[in-house]
C-alpha cells in the first residue's frame, strides 16, 4: 500500500499530529489546565466583512427593544444517578478519510462523533421541542421576523482554553461561504439563507436569514455554530492542511488517540466549561470513548458477545429476534431494550424521472400498486415495522394524515401499465411495449441487510410483469450514484429531522437534472415551484402548515416516491454495566446509547453511564456461569399505533 508523507502543522493549541503508515497517531492535549485570554497575533488573516446584499442587513446597533428570553423551566432528562468514569467502547464501519467537519470525504461515521460535539447556540429539548440554552445563555427575535439575536454564555471555551466570542460566529459565515473548503452545499446555504451576521459586543450576535418564519423555527434555519477563528487559516492549501489537524472544539470531548485504520479516542475534558448547567448535568459521563473500526456488521455483533464492545444496535428484526439469543442474554449479561420514539421518517423508493419511461405517471403509479410492502412487513420484518403513508411524516401538525399509500393491487397495477403501454408480456412474464422495452429497473441500494426485503417486493412485483433488478452497493457508492442522478430507482432513507419537513431540497425544479442535489427523483413541477418559495417564506405557523399538507399531497399525486417502512422505536443490547436513566430515552431520541446529541438537533444523547462496580460484579458472575436471569426492557410510553 502506497503511503504517501504528510507534512502536518502544529495545532494552535500546542498538539502535534504525526502520522506514517500504519502508525499510531498519539495526539497530547493538556486537559484541564487553564489559559492565559486569547490575543490575536499579528499575523491573523485578515478576512473580509460579510457581503450583504441589497435590501438586506442587521442594524449597526443593538435594537433596544429586544425582549431577551431563555429556557429554565422545562424539565432534566438525565438521570441524577450517572456516575462518571470508564470507557465506553463502541464502533464504526470504515475509518474516516479526514478528521475534518467540512469539506472533501467529511461525511463519513466518524462525523456522527464529530458534529455533535461542536454545539451550536441552541439546543432543541428532545421533549418539549423547544429551545434550551447551550453556547448561549438568552435570545431574542428581531421585528423583521427573520432575524435572532443571541448572548453567549461567558464561559464557554474552545477545547484549547479560548474563549468562544461573537467573532467565531462571524468567522463561521466567512468560512462556510469561502471556497477553499470546497463545500458548495455550504457555500449556497451561507451565502443564500444565511444573509448577515453581526457583532455587537464579544458576547452578543446578530444572525438575519432569508426568510421570516415563526421564532422556534428560526433556531433549526438560522442558529448556525461558531467556528474557532483562531486554528483556521483560508487559503487554497486549507483541504490538505486541515486533514488529520485536530480541530478546537466547544463540546465535551476532545479527540486524543488515531490509530489509522484502527481505532479512535476521545477523552473527557475535565475542567469542560458546561459541566454543571442545567442541561448538561449528568450528562457526557464516560470519561473515555473508544471508536473501533469494524467493517463487518456481524464480526461487530462478535465482539459485542465477547464484551469487546458495550453496546449494540438491535434494530434490524433477524438481530433482535434471531441474534440477540444465547447464553449471554439467557444469563442477563447483555439486557435488551426497546424503545418506541417519536422521529420524524421518510424512506422510499425514489424514482428517477429522467428515465423516459419512469417519467410516465402511469408507469410510476403501476409500480406502487405493485409493491407488497405488507408482505414484508408480516415476513422479513416480524411486524416490528409500520408501513409509512407518505414521504415524510413525524412534524406533528404539520404531517398530512389523509394521504394513504397505494396499496399492493395487481389489478390497478395491470390498468396503469397497459395504459401506459405494456400490455404484452414476454417468454419470462415481464412486460414489454410496442418499442420492445421491457418493464424492467434496477433498484439501487447499499444496505446488504436489506436485500431479504428487496426480494420479497422483487418476486412479487413479476406477479404483475415487472422486473426489479437488485443493485447493491457499499454505502458510499450507492450514495454516490443517487447523488449523480445513474439510477433509475433508489431505495434510501433521509434524516427528517427539526420541527417542520423540507421540500425545496427535494423537490423544487431547480435541483431537477443537477447532479450533487437531493432531488434524486429529477422532479420538477411548475405549479410546486412557487408553493414551496411560498413555504419557505412565510412567517404564518397556520399557513406554513397548510402549505406543507398542500406540498405533501402534491408529492404523493406524483408518484415520484413510493413511501416504504416506518421504524417507530429504537432498539439495542447492552452489557448490564451500561445504565440508563429508568425512562431509558427521550421522546425524540434516535438512540439510547448515543454519546452525544442525537438527529435533527435534539439534545437528548449521552445520557448512559458505565458502572464499573457492575462490570466487575458481572465479569465475575460470567466467569463462574452465574445467572442474573434474562432481561428485555420495554418502553411504549410513545408509541403511535398505525392507522387503519
Amino acid at each position: 500500500m502506497d503511503c504517501p508523507a504528510k507534512n502536518i502543522a502544529a495545532l494552535a493549541f500546542g498538539a502535534l499530529l504525526t502520522a506514517g503508515c500504519g502508525s499510531e497517531t498519539n495526539i497530547h492535549l493538556e486537559l484541564g489546565t487553564t489559559h492565559e485570554p486569547y490575543a490575536p497575533p499579528e499575523t491573523a488573516v485578515v478576512l473580509p466583512p460579510i457581503e450583504v446584499r441589497e435590501g438586506d442587513g442587521l442594524p449597526d446597533t443593538l435594537p433596544e427593544d429586544l425582549v431577551w428570553i431563555t429556557n429554565d423551566e422545562d424539565p432534566v432528562f438525565a438521570s441524577p444517578d450517572a456516575k462518571r468514569g470508564g470507557t465506553f467502547h463502541t464502533s464504526i464501519s470504515g475509518f474516516p478519510l479526514t478528521l475534518r467537519r467540512v469539506g472533501p470525504d467529511s461525511n463519513g461515521s466518524f462525523a456522527g462523533f464529530l458534529r455533535p460535539n461542536q454545539f451550536g447556540p441552541i439546543a432543541l429539548h428532545p421533549d418539549t421541542r423547544r429551545a434550551i440554552p447551550a453556547l448561549a445563555t438568552h435570545w431574542a427575535f428581531g421585528a423583521d421576523g427573520r432575524s435572532i439575536y443571541y448572548r453567549l454564555n461567558p464561559k464557554a471555551r474552545w477545547s484549547d482554553g479560548v474563549p468562544v466570542t461573537a467573532d467565531d460566529f462571524v468567522f463561521a459565515v466567512q468560512f462556510m461561504r469561502s471556497k477553499a473548503i470546497v463545500a458548495p452545499w455550504y457555500n449556497n446555504y451561507y451565502t443564500e439563507r444565511i444573509r448577515d451576521l453581526k457583532r455587537y459586543d464579544d458576547h452578543t450576535y446578530g444572525v438575519q436569514g432569508a426568510n421570516a418564519m415563526p421564532g422556534a423555527e428560526m433556531h433549526g434555519s438560522y442558529g448556525i455554530g461558531p467556528q474557532p477563528r483562531h486554528f483556521h487559516v483560508l487559503n487554497e492549501d486549507w483541504v490538505a492542511n486541515t486533514n488529520w489537524q485536530i480541530e478546537p472544539n466547544t463540546g465535551p470531548y476532545q479527540v486524543t488517540k488515531v490509530r489509522k485504520g484502527k481505532y479512535l479516542e476521545m477523552t473527557r475534558k475535565a475542567d469542560w466549561w458546561g459541566n454543571d448547567l442545567r442541561y448538561f448535568k449528568h450528562r457526557f459521563n464516560p470519561d473515555k470513548i473508544r471508536v473501533d473500526v469494524i467493517r463487518d456488521p456481524n464480526v461487530a455483533f462478535q465482539h459485542f458477545l465477547k464484551g469487546n464492545l458495550d453496546t449494540m444496535g438491535l434494530v434490524l428484526p433477524q438481530y433482535w429476534h434471531d441474534k440477540a439469543t444465547g447464553a449471554a442474554f439467557d444469563r442477563g449479561y447483555i439486557v435488551k431494550y426497546w424503545f418506541y420514539n417519536e422521529q420524524p421518517e421518510a424512506s422510499g423508493m425514489y424514482l428517477n424521472m429522467s428515465d423516459p419511461i419512469l417519467a410516465d405517471e402511469r408507469v410510476r403509479f403501476g409500480i406502487a400498486h405493485s409493491m407488497d410492502f405488507e408482505r414484508v412487513i408480516t415476513t422479513v420484518l416480524r411486524n416490528d415495522y409500520d408501513r409509512l403513508s407518505t414521504f415524510q411524516i413525524g412534524f406533528g401538525d404539520y404531517d398530512n394524515n389523509d394521504i394513504q399509500p397505494r396499496e399492493f393491487d395487481l389489478d390497478k397495477a395491470d390498468a396503469y401499465f397497459d395504459a401506459a403501454g405494456f400490455e404484452t408480456r414476454g417468454g419470462d412474464g415481464i412486460r414489454i411495449n410496442d418499442a420492445g422495452q421491457r418493464l424492467s429497473f434496477q433498484v439501487t441500494y447499499g444496505w446488504p441487510q436489506h436485500t431479504d426485503r428487496l426480494v420479497v417486493l422483487q418476486e412479487e412485483a413479476r406477479k404483475a410483469g415487472l422486473e426489479l433488478v437488485l443493485d447493491l452497493k457499499d454505502g458510499p457508492g450507492s450514495f454516490k450514484k443517487m447523488l449523480e442522478k445513474k439510477h433509475q430507482i433508489a431505495w434510501s432513507g433521509w434524516a427528517a429531522g427539526g420541527l417542520a419537513p423540507g421540500y425545496w431540497e427535494h423537490f423544487h425544479s431547480v435541483n431537477a437534472n443537477k447532479t450533487q442535489t437531493n432531488n434524486i427523483t429529477n422532479h420538477a413541477n411548475p405549479r410546486m415551484d412557487p408553493l414551496i418559495m411560498q413555504y419557505r417564506a412565510s412567517t404564518s405557523l397556520e399557513e406554513r402548515v397548510r402549505l406543507a399538507r398542500i406540498l405533501e399531497q402534491m408529492v404523493h399525486d406524483s408518484g415520484v416516491v413510493v413511501p416504504t417502512f416506518r421504524v417507530p422505536y429504537t432498539r439495542a443490547g447492552a452489557w448490564r454495566w451500561v445504565k440508563l436513566p429508568e425512562s431509558l430515552a427521550p421522546r425524540t431520541s434516535a438512540s439510547m446509547f448515543s454519546a452525544f446529541a442525537d438527529t435533527g438537533g435534539f439534545s437528548g444523547g449521552g445520557l448512559f453511564w458505565i458502572d464499573l462496580e457492575e462490570k466487575e460484579r458481572t465479569l465475575e458472575a460470567k466467569s463462574d456461569g452465574e445467572s442474573f436471569g434474562p432481561t428485555t426492557i420495554v418502553n411504549t410510553t410513545y408509541r403511535v399505533q398505525p392507522a387503519s
